[in-house]
């Protein structure tokens, strides 16, 4: 079935990481919450390395600056600050060094992570990787 919109209409846009906000969404507040909200901004972060959204060098770096900032302000378990520094460093490098920075994320806050949310985040690296080839 196909829904008739009028010819001013603006298209619908489709957030890229919908698991993963849902995931936060649902989190009683807290540990859990804030390691699937830090997942969440590392994912934005590596999704403007794809194409047709590459932003350029210096808005990337801003952009991590500004996480890092937020990253601090975060109760996260230890295990994860590591390598949530080093994705987001890794997001203003590019998509080859945010492919393994953010696997290691993935594998790091899996008992973390659902289901849909752990693909979300493969799925991103597989894109990343192929992006860079």
């Amino acid at each position: 079935m196909t829904t008739l919109q009028p010819p001013y209409a603006l298209a619908a846009t489709q957030f890229p990481f919908p698991a993963l906000a849902a995931l936060a969404g649902r989190l009683p507040l807290g540990g859990g919450r804030e390691v699937a909200l830090a997942v969440l901004t590392v994912a934005r972060l590596a999704h403007v390395l794809l194409p047709p959204e590459v932003l350029p060098v210096e808005e990337r770096q801003a952009r991590a600056q500004g996480a890092r900032v937020w990253l601090a302000s975060l109760a996260l378990p230890a295990a994860l600050r590591v390598p949530l520094a080093r994705s987001i460093d890794a997001s203003a490098a590019g998509a080859a060094p945010m492919a393994t920075a953010l696997r290691g994320l993935a594998s790091a806050a899996a008992g973390y992570l659902d289901g849909s949310a752990a693909l979300e985040v493969d799925r991103l690296v597989r894109r990343l990787i192929a992006s860079s080839v």
